[in-house]
């Protein structure tokens, strides 16, 4: 029997992808790819621009500009890979074990190599594109700054390829390996397991990068010593180090094709070697990961705890937010993401911390406080990424079921309001505490504090009720990996309009703060004008506004919800 070519097998994603896009065109989805290329445009035109001025900087020093250019190009190519590792390895388990096409493919006659090639490359693609677009307007920031030309976009391209491959056939390879050595029962506990390492991995990482030593020269016993540790690579093994050099020495007319040659042949042997390991241990594994998962049923425990405290309610909305609870932690893809997240989080106090803007180092009061007030806006975009990670989804997950509660006499207002309070109540305690350490740490003023506090306490109910909003606008009912679900069209979009307000919110916070520090600045007594009260104001409606229009939005979408 002649095998199917590779083309063929992928041939129903690519045919499935294209009737929904025909379905949205039908629907009126030009406007969604309207609102999809405004506000992406003017994200890439805002991180162009701020990566443009730092450069714009550098390169006007003469001997450590190129120097720092590559470092901080290095590092964000780093960055880019342990967070596609991580993703990857979430993806595959999805991909290769639990896609409702897998029946079909591994019962019909399709060659081993065609099926690893197929879902590698679905792997990758849903776990790299927006690692690959946020690439975009760096690297065109580096080639319009060093002039590469035309010629870099191609060569560009070249160079990021092979870097988005190899977390791919690593993160697929990691994944196989699991689902055989673990228990098939424990499927999705793996996840666990693989966020525990990578937590573990991003804290080495940190710590062996040490990128604060960059912000502290003076820290080295002479400039040579600076020099140096610019010059020496993170590591001279890892990928990240030779795509730097690749793009650092074609933009400086320096070019050496050894860090290609490395890059695309260590990329080769890595698909190689991961389609042998595909073609030993892919039948074993998936034959466990078809067995029947464990699943804890039992609601005893939050009916005793949550639901004693949640007595006053009404009955309906009791249960509701009840089973909110009781599903987010039977789905361990969704649960296990709490590990990974505290440690991310306590490595962002750690560097928080490590600054050196303390009292006893030469750093204004001005510095310390322009520092703590853009950690507003940098606390409000880690809490934006975990809102599209747990509140963005929480109306898709309702799946099919969501028929029934549309047809039923429960009040759609109660669901609404239950999925928003489970996913604010733990998103304010966590932004509370970590402004509030932050804060600590920097040794602000009190009254940054209590700006501070307060705007964040405003800007989590804002960033809750955007996120279920576009959740509900933009559902994903037929999803096969919950874990896909906030890089669809409406997270990137919920993630381009919550930055916009961030920006919004911070620049009217800034207008008034800066009286403030003027006048500490000066010497002079605080005094809140009207001209202070009025930009606090408009803080406040922005807040106000983003929360309330975006709540009502969200109930009128689900009242017309049809199945």
């Amino acid at each position: 029997m002649k095998q199917p070519s590779l083309w063929h097998v992928l041939q129903p994603k690519w045919r499935t992808a294209l009737q929904r896009m025909r379905e949205e065109r039908d629907r009126g989805g030009r406007g969604k790819l309207v609102v999809l290329a405004a506000v992406g445009g003017l994200f890439w035109l805002a991180v162009f621009g701020v990566l443009y001025m730092i450069l714009k900087y550098f390169r006007g020093v003469e001997e450590l500009g190129p120097l720092l250019a590559g470092k901080l190009l290095g590092l964000a190519l780093l960055s880019f890979i342990s967070i596609l590792v991580l993703s990857n390895v979430i993806t595959a388990l999805s991909s290769f074990f639990l896609a409702k096409d897998l029946d079909l493919l591994v019962s019909a006659p399709v060659d081993w190599l065609r099926l690893y090639l197929a879902k590698l490359g679905e792997t990758l693609l849903h776990s790299s594109w927006m690692v690959a677009l946020m690439a975009v307007p760096i690297l065109a920031a580096y080639g319009v700054i060093y002039r590469g030309g035309l010629l870099f976009i191609p060569y560009a391209i070249v160079v990021v390829v092979p870097l988005l491959v190899l977390p791919a056939v690593i993160g697929s390879a990691v994944t196989l390996i699991l689902v055989n050595v673990f228990p098939a029962r424990r499927t999705r506990d793996l996840l666990s397991i693989i966020a525990i390492g990578a937590a573990g991995g991003v804290i080495l990482l940190f710590r062996i990068i040490r990128p604060e030593q960059l912000a502290r020269p003076e820290g080295f016993r002479n400039l040579l010593d600076f020099i140096t540790v610019l010059r020496t690579p993170t590591s001279p093994f890892l990928p990240s180090e030779w795509a730097t050099k690749a793009v650092m020495g074609f933009l400086r007319s320096d070019f050496d094709p050894l860090p290609l040659i490395l890059l695309w042949t260590t990329a080769a042997a890595f698909i190689t070697l991961g389609a042998l390991l595909h073609r030993t241990l892919y039948a074993q594994g998936f034959t466990k990961a078809q067995e029947g998962a464990e699943r804890f049923i039992r609601g005893g425990f939050w009916r005793w705890t949550i639901g004693g405290l949640l007595k006053p309610l009404p009955v309906a909305k009791r249960e509701f937010v009840l089973k909110d609870i009781r599903l987010f932690f039977r789905d361990t893809t969704q649960w296990s993401q709490l590990i990974l997240l505290a440690v991310l989080v306590v490595v962002y106090v750690f560097n928080i911390q490590a600054l050196p803007l303390r009292r006893g180092e030469p750093v204004g009061f001005f510095y310390v406080t322009l520092v703590s007030f853009l950690n507003l806006g940098l606390a409000g975009f880690v809490l934006a990424s975990i809102a599209a990670r747990f509140v963005f989804p929480a109306v898709s997950l309702e799946g099919r079921q969501m028929w029934l509660l549309r047809s039923s006499p429960l009040d759609l207002r109660a669901l609404l309001w239950s999925k928003y309070w489970v996913g604010t109540i733990p998103l304010l305690i966590l932004a509370l505490l970590l402004t509030g350490i932050t804060n600590v740490f920097l040794e602000v003023a009190p009254f940054m504090m209590i700006v501070s506090m307060t705007a964040m306490f405003a800007l989590t109910l804002a960033i809750s009720a955007m996120a279920l909003a576009f959740g509900a606008v933009y559902p994903q009912f037929e999803t096969e990996n919950a874990a896909q679900i906030p890089t669809s069209f409406g997270g990137l979009v919920f993630m381009m309009a919550t930055i916009a307000l961030l920006a919004a919110v911070t620049l009217s916070l800034w207008q008034a703060v800066y009286t403030y520090v003027r006048a500490v600045y000066d010497g002079r007594p605080v005094v809140i004008d009207a001209w202070m009260i009025g930009w606090f104001g408009v803080a406040a409606a922005l807040c106000a506004a983003a929360t309330v229009i975006p709540l009502r939005l969200a109930l009128r979408k689900m009242e017309t919800f049809e199945f």
